[in-house]
């Protein structure tokens, strides 16, 4: 069975609506990372940075670890990723576009020739729609919960269902 997900709140629906947050949520999944190493990959001001980061620090999607010294000398704050937005159900609330966008970047970042892509049409009777959208985040909720390996390859999935017309 997939993970239970909880309905979110409108604080979180306002902190994942916008690209870029997303984008500091799913950079900090395995990886700590402070606001001028994600300004770094994400081609963004380090105060603009922060300005997402600390909305997703107050809305429980990032966690400040610890401070280190920087290169410099100079102290630091990792953020790593809670987890927190995988277990909400934040389907039909505002943040489609964001998501959409996130996307985007992401592609325009590793360029089409890292992207594998199908697409396809199925037809299942809407008895079994639930089935199949069950399974499908079974697969996904299997992968999910396994633990991370650092040394491991980073894949991003983007799936999305409409109706064919």
């Amino acid at each position: 069975m997939p993970t239970p997900r909880r309905a979110a709140t409108e604080a979180e629906i306002a902190a994942m609506a916008s690209g870029i947050r997303l984008r500091i949520i799913r950079l900090t999944y395995s990886e700590a990372l402070t606001n001028k190493e994600l300004a770094e990959r994400l081609d963004r001001d380090p105060a603009t940075t922060l300005h997402h980061v600390r909305k997703l620090v107050d809305a429980g999607f990032l966690e400040a670890l610890p401070p280190r010294r920087g290169t410099r000398g100079a102290k630091e704050i990792p953020y790593r990723s809670t987890g927190l937005s995988w277990h909400l159900d934040s389907r039909d609330r505002g943040i489609d576009q964001a998501i959409f966008e996130a996307y985007l970047a992401e592609i325009a970042d590793v360029g089409f020739d890292e992207v594998q892509q199908t697409r396809m049409v199925v037809q299942v009777p809407d008895e079994q729609i639930a089935e199949f959208e069950t399974r499908l985040m079974e697969l996904v909720d299997d992968f999910i919960s396994r633990p991370v390996d650092p040394d491991a390859k980073r894949t991003a999935i983007y799936l999305s269902k409409y109706p064919s017309r």
